[in-house]
């Protein structure tokens, strides 16, 4: 796989990861795998699924490490993660500089479980303000997959 992270890196596509070592731990899940992998490609542009649940510690890490490396917020928050696996309060910081220096990116798992409008209402109810949320479930994958100027190209041939 070497050859084909490497040319993900070099032309820049992201690249969604269960990366986590829920629900089966393996050779290749886990921080520790995924580390590696951005050691030897630093500029690969990861999307770190469920914010690494429950390795968020060392999943911020890597956001905070590696430029390229983003996390997304499938799942978390939600009524099922909170029982199973609450997110650590003393993480809340963090996870405000992340989201505000375009680190997190809303993931829904849509149309799967839970309801996408329960993630929303996860997300507003953290607290974490307005810009964040603004930038969490918009501002961040527009500049990460240049939304906006595909809109804009689009409405200009309407």
């Amino acid at each position: 796989m070497d050859e084909v992270w490497g040319l993900l890196a070099e032309r820049g596509v992201p690249v969604v990861v269960h990366a986590s070592s829920i629900p089966l731990p393996g050779r290749c899940t886990g921080p520790a795998p995924i580390g590696g992998l951005l050691e030897y490609h630093p500029t690969l542009p990861l999307v770190v699924a469920h914010l690494g649940m429950p390795e968020y510690d060392e999943f911020f890490e890597l956001a905070e490490t590696f430029p390229n490396v983003r996390l997304d917020t499938t799942m978390t928050f939600t009524d099922f993660a909170e029982r199973g696996m609450p997110f650590p309060a003393r993480l809340r910081p963090r996870l405000r500089d992340l989201g505000l220096a375009g680190k997190v990116l809303l993931g829904s798992d849509f149309p799967n479980i839970p309801p996408y409008a329960h993630q929303l209402h996860a997300l507003d109810r953290l607290d974490l303000g307005d810009d964040w949320l603004r930038a969490v479930c918009w501002d961040n994958a527009d500049n990460l997959f240049d939304l906006s100027s595909h809109y804009t190209r689009s409405a200009g041939h309407l």
